[in-house]
């Protein structure tokens, strides 16, 4: 009798296909991929059964074998599919197609002396020596079966090192788009950040899918904040409302850097982004913004972990949502404060705003403080439009629709007003815009 592959066996069959095509990789990292596979094999993705996943099934995941992307990328979309996606800056802009690095649709320009951006295929070769010092060296891959698969295929994803005291003043686009090509595929993009000391970077990671397929984007992402480095990070998720995307990013600072942190998450069938932040040195801080806007039967989780593992350190997070249709949000803050992390200062903010009755959020704050000289604020909140606003923007002449669609606005303005690139503010606050207004315009047919 034959058996029936399961989809984690195909899982472990690409991976043995990537040993026997033996891709040019270093012993170090044969080592952790190996392990890595070991791990997943035995834990497979996470069920709800665990705390951390409690309100996330990923059993559609898990029932759908997403083969891994192992060859080079192919020829991909046309620049002018890639379009909608583009900001107007003259910094570097790298794009992967599922996963991998593509040339011929990059724009990688020449960044100061001292920095370089280029995909880490290329950087395992030419940048050895800091990328084994850093890649999958931070955060806990044995514990989480996605971040297990992203460790045992690691070959392709944006490398961006900066040497102490350079400054690159132009943001660095890291666009990953999803083109399947004909059946589901899965794309592990792995991404390192280093910023030695005193540097200073913008950092824009933009996911974006051509067409509406089915696929599943795992995302890792390491960020490491050397001594009085500056690292401005924000995150785009734009995938297709039938895609699945799970993301880990991993921040490690060192004494005085300071780490800012925006995500946005509007696309996907479920998405999920975990946001780990360790400070291993005195004076560091850090600041966490998040806004996600899901509707019809979207699933988006966004964990945050804030670990204050040293004295005088600061962190702050604001994190919103807006959620119309049935569509479904989960936040998960946590801060621990270490029993030696005396004069830590942190406060932590969720807010969600229901736009329909089928609508939910499950939002959980966690303050876990093991020292007494402290600051430390937490507030969560889940409401709907005021009746009594609508009726004021009503009564000076706005129609229901523009008046909801208004006050909706501004409930996520500020959040928007913290993305410090301009020219990607202006694309999110427009296309935010049209579709509250399309989201309210429904409503009314």
């Amino acid at each position: 009798m034959s058996m029936v592959a399961t989809p984690k066996d195909t899982y472990l069959a690409g991976f043995a296909a990537l040993e026997r095509a033996g891709t040019a990789a270093p012993a170090w990292l044969h080592r952790i991929r190996r392990s890595a596979i070991d791990r997943f094999a035995e834990i497979g993705f996470p069920t709800v059964r665990l705390e951390d996943w409690k309100y996330t099934n990923v059993a559609a995941i898990a029932a759908i074998a997403f083969p891994p992307v192992l060859a080079e990328a192919p020829a991909g979309p046309g620049a002018e599919a890639l379009e909608p996606f583009a900001f107007a800056t003259p910094g570097p802009r790298l794009v992967f197609v599922n996963g991998r690095y593509s040339a011929k649709l990059s724009s990688p320009a020449s960044p100061p002396s001292g920095v370089r951006v280029t995909s880490l295929a290329e950087a395992l070769v030419t940048d050895a020596a800091a990328v084994e010092r850093h890649l999958a060296r931070h955060g806990d891959w044995a514990r989480n079966g996605f971040t297990a698969l992203s460790a045992a295929f690691a070959q392709d994803g944006a490398f961006v090192h900066l040497a102490p005291g350079t400054r690159v003043e132009e943001p660095i686009h890291l666009l990953f788009v999803a083109a399947v090509p004909a059946a589901p595929v899965l794309s592990q993009p792995r991404n390192l950040v280093v910023a030695e000391r005193e540097s200073r970077a913008t950092i824009v990671e933009h996911y974006v899918a051509v067409g509406d397929d089915t696929y599943l984007t795992n995302a890792v992402t390491e960020v490491v904040a050397g001594e009085g480095a500056i690292v401005e990070h924000y995150r785009v998720q734009q995938e297709s409302r039938r895609g699945f995307h799970v993301g880990t990013t991993e921040v490690r600072q060192a004494r005085d850097s300071r780490f800012t942190s925006g995500s946005v998450s509007l696309g996907g069938r479920l998405a999920r982004h975990d946001l780990n932040v360790r400070f291993d040195a005195e004076g560091a801080s850090c600041e966490l913004d998040g806004l996600y806007v899901v509707g019809d039967r979207q699933h988006v989780d966004n964990h945050t972990l804030i670990d204050h593992a040293r004295p005088r350190c600061t962190s702050r997070q604001l994190y919103k949502g807006v959620l119309d249709g049935a569509s479904r949000a989960v936040f998960n803050g946590r801060v621990i404060v270490r029993p030696d992390a005396q004069r830590t200062d942190a406060h932590q903010t969720n807010k969600n705003l229901l736009l329909s009755e089928s609508a939910e959020v499950d939002t959980k704050p966690q303050l876990e403080i093991f020292a007494d000289d402290v600051k430390c604020t937490h507030g969560a909140a889940v409401g709907r439009l005021g009746e009594d606003a609508v009726f004021y923007l009503r009564s000076r002449g706005l129609g229901e629709t523009a008046a909801r669609t208004l006050l909706t606005y501004g409930f996520v303005s500020d959040v928007l007003a913290r993305i410090a690139v301009e020219p990607l503010r202006a694309r999110l606050d427009a296309l935010l815009m049209a579709r509250l207004r399309d989201a309210r315009a429904k409503e009314t047919r």
